[in-house]
């Protein structure tokens, strides 16, 4: 079957032959995502997954397929499709979070108190962690060291510094969760 020209297999494919299918799919995959890598500004996971997405609307589609040229100028044109598809929706996701980043901001502008409310929650969390969770999480955030640099100041292992540092960010969310939101959307509104 290896040997069998694109129309042939493409023919076979929209019968139903799952082989046919799979010598499509092992014929282009490679080049398909070196493709799509160059429209995923070089992320090869999102490039492979777009060419699984593609490859799974082939196959959905295969008892309708319309290809007019040849089998790998309509794979390409999937992907292209595809990777427009994608500009499209990150443009429209980062509009939504820019958007929505403002209408935080200017709520939490409108509230008087709301940042020392704010301000007064986070320093009550930071009080909440236990001594060497707080010190370790301080360091860290505060004095932007690294794990290594933690943990010969504090003479503990990086291991320990990591747990800690896990444990202090659970209990930071969890006693800041209903603040998070707003935290969330004023960071954004202001990097945007």
């Amino acid at each position: 079957m290896e040997q069998l020209d694109d129309q042939v297999l493409i023919q076979a494919t929209q019968s139903g032959d799952e082989s046919a299918f799979d010598v499509l799919f092992r014929r282009y995959y490679a080049p398909l995502c070196r493709y799509a890598r160059s429209l995923t500004d070089g992320d090869m996971a999102a490039a492979e997954d777009m060419v699984q997405q593609v490859f799974v609307k082939f196959w959905e589609t295969r008892s309708s397929l319309n290809v007019q040229w040849s089998v790998k100028a309509y794979l390409y044109k999937m992907v292209h499709n595809r990777g427009l598809n994608r500009i499209r929706d990150a443009k429209t996701e980062e509009r939504f979070k820019t958007h929505h980043a403002s209408q935080m901001s200017e709520q939490f502008d409108h509230q008087p108190g709301a940042a020392k409310e704010l301000s007064e929650r986070i320093q009550k969390a930071l009080e909440a962690l236990p001594t060497e969770c707080r010190r370790v999480f301080e360091l860290s955030r505060f004095e932007e060291l690294k794990y290594r640099e933690i943990a010969e100041q504090l003479g503990i292992s990086i291991k320990t510094v990591e747990t800690q540092m896990g444990k202090a960010l659970r209990l930071m969310r969890t006693e800041l969760a209903d603040y998070l939101v707003t935290l969330i959307g004023i960071l954004l509104f202001k990097l945007f």
